[in-house]
């Protein structure tokens, strides 16, 4: 039997690595400008075929990847087009919202004023 103080460690210590790949999971959105874990973000391109029916490790395959990156999901690994792709669309949005106001307050400036004679 453990004792508690060690089960109580234990206990915070998979809950901190439970949040932490929360983190991760909910932080891959858009191009990475750094891992969670710290460590900077390069651009990898895939030298070889590792599985041949695995789109994500085609050769000369385009990724972000964390340069201390390890396999065990504290780490970002995403491919570019992906990241490149949410990127443009939060971009989209951004300047959709943009115009949408520009377009108020020209409206605004163009119609009458009424108190004006």
């Amino acid at each position: 039997m453990t004792h508690p103080a060690e089960e109580y460690r234990q206990m915070k210590a998979w809950k901190r690595d439970t949040n932490m790949l929360g983190c991760v999971a909910d932080a891959k959105c858009g191009i990475p400008t750094r891992c969670p874990c710290g460590g900077t973000i390069i651009n990898e391109v895939s030298r070889n075929l590792k599985y041949p029916t695995d789109f994500d490790t085609l050769p000369e395959k385009k990724y972000f990847t964390c340069k201390n990156y390890e396999n065990d999901g504290f780490h970002f690994r995403q491919p570019w087009v992906f990241g490149v792709q949410e990127e443009v669309e939060m971009l989209r949005k951004r300047v959709d919202a943009m115009a949408a106001e520009i377009a108020e307050l020209k409206y605004n400036l163009t119609r009458q004023n009424p108190t004006t004679p």
